[in-house]
């Protein structure tokens, strides 16, 4: 079957209010960013040329049609994205810190996006990409845990590449023991992990990384698995391969949206070179364009609306 999409992708799509200085009156002035990890992650497979799907649920309140009409402008498809009446869109506060890195405050007790029950879910998108990808936030509560473990399935027997993000938020979930484990279940099916510093030592429970990984290859037989490392850039592993490609140095407003560029380029990557016979070139060049534009992505403030364009990411590689 002809797929029409490259990437479908489920799971939480909402605003992220960013600081943007202050009021005359010195009062904190935010700035309502489009922004989800899922969503996110395809915005930038956009702006790479790629045909792109999202399923999930937000309000039927001005946020939520701010954000139907925000990625339908950057050309995601929103066949699969339904609209709750009763609970509102989920909203996040983000507080940057002077290195860039941020903390959340979330607004989501419940948000309208944990509200995606199991018939809701178009099913058929799933069936129709190339790619099918997800994250844990869509697994945090009932019923889109379920709707969630179901779309797996779906993609699984369609013959989709699943990946996964786990994209950990402590906040958001009853205990770490459950983040855990949701994470656990999200690798007995993906083909391609993207997972950052600071959650593989937290699901393998090795400082060193490398062992981290080989713990999880061990156990899950992972294909390929990217990890970033912030400005210290990225690695992928593939069929015994270890490769490692350093970051791009920028001046830093805010990482929101970083991880999920990086996540973005990588499944254009994928897409480009297949997944069965990548070398080391392949993923040398992998890894490199995705740390440009992660790098680019970190000098504007939200991410949806702040993905790179292709060019501006291949003139950072000849710098």
């Amino acid at each position: 079957m002809e797929k029409k999409y490259d990437v479908a992708a489920m799971g939480e799509l909402l605003i992220d209010f960013a600081m943007n200085g202050q009021s005359e009156q010195g009062n904190n002035c935010f700035e309502a960013c489009p922004g989800g990890a899922p969503c996110n992650v395809l915005a930038m497979l956009g702006k790479l040329g790629r045909k792109t799907a999202f399923l999930g649920k937000v309000g039927e309140d001005q946020f939520g049609k701010l954000l139907k009409e925000t990625i339908e402008e950057v050309g995601v498809d929103t066949t699969g994205l339904r609209m709750d009446q009763e609970i509102p869109t989920t909203l996040a506060f983000v507080h940057t810190f002077q290195d860039g890195d941020r903390d959340f405050s979330f607004y989501r007790k419940p948000g309208a996006d944990m509200m995606l029950r199991e018939e809701e879910v178009d099913y058929d998108v799933i069936r129709q990409a190339k790619i099918f990808h997800f994250g844990t936030l869509s697994m945090t509560d009932e019923p889109v845990r379920s709707a969630t473990k179901k779309a797996l399935e779906v993609a699984k027997e369609a013959g989709c590449l699943i990946s996964l993000d786990p994209n950990l938020r402590p906040p958001l979930w009853k205990s770490l023991d459950e983040a855990k484990k949701m994470m656990e279940y999200g690798f007995r099916y993906c083909d391609i992990l993207k997972i950052s510093d600071n959650e593989i030592q937290f699901v393998s429970g090795k400082e060193d990384y490398d062992e981290g990984i080989q713990y999880l290859q061990e156990k899950y037989h992972i294909p390929l698995i990217f990890l970033t490392m912030g400005k210290d850039g990225s690695r992928a592993y593939y069929k015994g391969m270890r490769v490692e490609k350093a970051g791009y140095r920028v001046d830093t407003v805010e990482t929101t949206g970083a991880g999920d560029t990086f996540c973005g380029s990588a499944l254009n990557g994928v897409l480009e070179r297949g997944i069965d016979n990548l070398t080391e070139k392949d993923l040398t060049e992998i890894l490199d364009f995705a740390n440009a534009a992660a790098a680019i992505v970190t000098t504007k403030k939200g991410a949806i609306r702040s993905m790179p364009e292709q060019e501006e990411v291949e003139e950072m590689l000849t710098k």
